[in-house]
Order: C-alpha cells, then sequence, then structure tokens
C-alpha cells in the first residue's frame, strides 16, 4: 500500500494519476472531502481505500496504520494568505512530523511536500539556510519542518525527501479558487471575458514582466516518482525548471492557445495587447515591497541527485495543459 495524503488535492490527485499508470493502484488517499466537489479528482482514478485526513492522524498517532510501501505526503494548508498561525502551524508542521516520526520508526520512505515559499523574496532559490526568508506563516510552517530533516539527516532510518515546489499548474486544481495558478485564471477569464488582466509595471519589470519559476504539473509528478525509484537518496530539493519566465507568456499562451482552438491565428504579445486581449491593470498599492517580483529554482541539487529529466517550457506546459482541459469538457469558449 502506497498512502498519499492531500490526494483529492490538486498535486496529490495527479500523483494518485501517475502511480495508476504504472499499474499501482493499492492506494490509500487521505484528504478532508468536506468541499464535496474535490472528489471530482479522484473520480476517475483507482485507488484501494479513502480515510479523512483527522481519522488517518488519529490512526498514525494511536500506531494502528498498517505499514505501508511509502508515503507521499502532500495534504496540507496552502493558502498563503492565511493569517491564523496556530490552524497553520497545526496542520503543516504538526502533523507533517507526526508523520515523518511514525515512518521513520517503521523504516518507511516519507516524500513530503514543503514550498519555494520558504525563500521569501529571494534573490537566491538555493536550499541553503542563508536564502530562506519566508515572508508569512506558509512559508515559516514549510521552513520549519525542513530545519527537522535536516537536523536528522545523519541518523535516518529510510528515505525522507522534501520537495520545494515552485509555481506548480496543470489539470486538477480548479477546486483552489484564487489560489490556483496564473494559467487557470488565465484561461478562465477569457472564456468569460474575452481578454486577460495581468500586472502593470513595477519594480524595475515592464507590464507582465514580472518573472516567476513556472512548473506543470506532470514534471513535477515524474520528479515525486524519480525518488521514489531511488530510497537510497534523502534531502530537500528544489522542484521548478530552473527557468524564470514572465507572466506575459503565461498569457500569451493561453490566449493563443484558445485562439487556434477557435480557427484564429495566433499573434506576437503586442498585437495581443493592442487589440486589448491582454490588459494590464496598475499594480496594487497592497502588495508593493510583498511580492515576489523574480522566481528562477536552482536545480544543481537536484540533478546532482540523479535527476535527469527535461522540464517543460511555458509554452509547451500551458498548451497541454490548455488542449487536455478542452479535450475534458472542463474549459468552454465563446
Amino acid at each position: 500500500m502506497i498512502v498519499v495524503t492531500g490526494a483529492a488535492g490538486f498535486i496529490g490527485s495527479n500523483l494518485v494519476r501517475g502511480l495508476n499508470a504504472r499499474g499501482i493502484t493499492d492506494i490509500l488517499a487521505v484528504d478532508d472531502l468536506t468541499d464535496g466537489d474535490k472528489f471530482r479528482n479522484l473520480a476517475d482514478l483507482q485507488i484501494a481505500d479513502y480515510q479523512h485526513k483527522d481519522d488517518f492522524r488519529r490512526r498514525v498517532l494511536a500506531g494502528e496504520l498498517p505499514r505501508p510501501e511509502a508515503v507521499f505526503h502532500q495534504g496540507a494548508c496552502s493558502d498563503t494568505t492565511e493569517r491564523d498561525g496556530r490552524f497553520m502551524m497545526d496542520n503543516n508542521f504538526r502533523v507533517t512530523l507526526e508523520l515523518f516520526e511514525y515512518c521513520q520508526a517503521r523504516e518507511v520512505p516519507f516524500l513530503y511536500a514543503s514550498s519555494a515559499a520558504v525563500y521569501g523574496a529571494g534573490p537566491r532559490y538555493v536550499e541553503d539556510p542563508a536564502c530562506e526568508a519566508p515572508l508569512n506563516v506558509y512559508g515559516y510552517s514549510k521552513l520549519l519542518f525542513d530545519q527537522v530533516l535536516r537536523r536528522r539527516m545523519d541518523r535516518l532510518t529510510a528515505q525522507v525527501v522534501g520537495l520545494r515546489y515552485f509555481n506548480v499548474y496543470g489539470p486538477r486544481e480548479q477546486h483552489k479558487g484564487r489560489m490556483a495558478s496564473v494559467a487557470f485564471h488565465n484561461m478562465n477569464q477569457y472564456a468569460r471575458e474575452g481578454h486577460v488582466r495581468l500586472f502593470g509595471g513595477w519594480d524595475g519589470y515592464p507590464d507582465g514582466g514580472q518573472q516567476r519559476d513556472f512548473v506543470f504539473i506532470d514534471d513535477v509528478v515524474k520528479v515525486n516518482l524519480h525518488f521514489l525509484d531511488h530510497p537510497e537518496v534523502s534531502g530537500i530539493f528544489n522542484c521548478g525548471t530552473g527557468r524564470a519566465q514572465p507572466f506575459n507568456d503565461v498569457a500569451q499562451t493561453v490566449v493563443n492557445s484558445l485562439r487556434v482552438h477557435e480557427g484564429q491565428l495566433a499573434l506576437p504579445l503586442e498585437e495581443l495587447a493592442a487589440g486589448g486581449q491582454l490588459r494590464y491593470i496598475p499594480f496594487p498599492d497592497d502588495l508593493k515591497g510583498r511580492y515576489q517580483s523574480h522566481t528562477q529554482a536552482d536545480l544543481a541539487r537536484l540533478r546532482a541527485a540523479g535527476y535527469t529529466g527535461a522540464f517543460s517550457d511555458v509554452q509547451t506546459g500551458v498548451n497541454a495543459y490548455v488542449a487536455r482541459l478542452l479535450e475534458s469538457g472542463r474549459l468552454t469558449v465563446g
């Protein structure tokens, strides 16, 4: 049995999909379906059992959970604007620590979701304490467990891998609301209104020019499964593309993918802006000084750990994302 927590969420459900593609269906899915619509992320997948996260936590603390082959711990509160520190630290840090101790006691590989939020505003995104300065309690909740792992690295009984996800996008994120990816919001905005809005220039960047490391969900799954295949490797690793691209690239790819779907020509950025398909709004005052204008994962440690896979650029990944949503009927235009 493989355990996937947050299994009805974005990354968790895609991990289940990736395991299913390998013929693995003996999966215990752990989540909170209070928001019942999240079931859609599991409906087309094969799992052996489902448990509510609170029931699962009780079983872990009581030592009642049968020994799994591995645990993918993706469950967390991912709302970076959540201000309830007590909730965030219990849900993100304490639960991770409990599950880590459970796995260590039973020599079970433990792969968990960390976050690029530990780096704060950067500018260096290297897995080093000197580069870590979270801007919110979410980032701190992730960093605190990373620090636990660092202290325990020389006496681990089984593999532990923390993946610092950068800006992940792709199918099965529809339930995340405002925390969904830029690509998701761009798609739906264009489908509803016929244009996409981006922040205007600020912090030395032109209109729509702020840059992030956007990583396609399929690549995130491949990185996770690589470490499942290499239980001898432990550590904290960035999970991004190593490439920073502007928000303009995301919006342009979204709009042109949908234009081509409607039988129209793809257009250069300047023509999309001139025609009103891309519109720039003033950069919000309340975000100035606490906004990541540039992120770019340093992949040296990931590569040194043996991962050689290529990462999709925005144009390739977003194109595939749009196509998949159109094929599934989850996105309609016009």
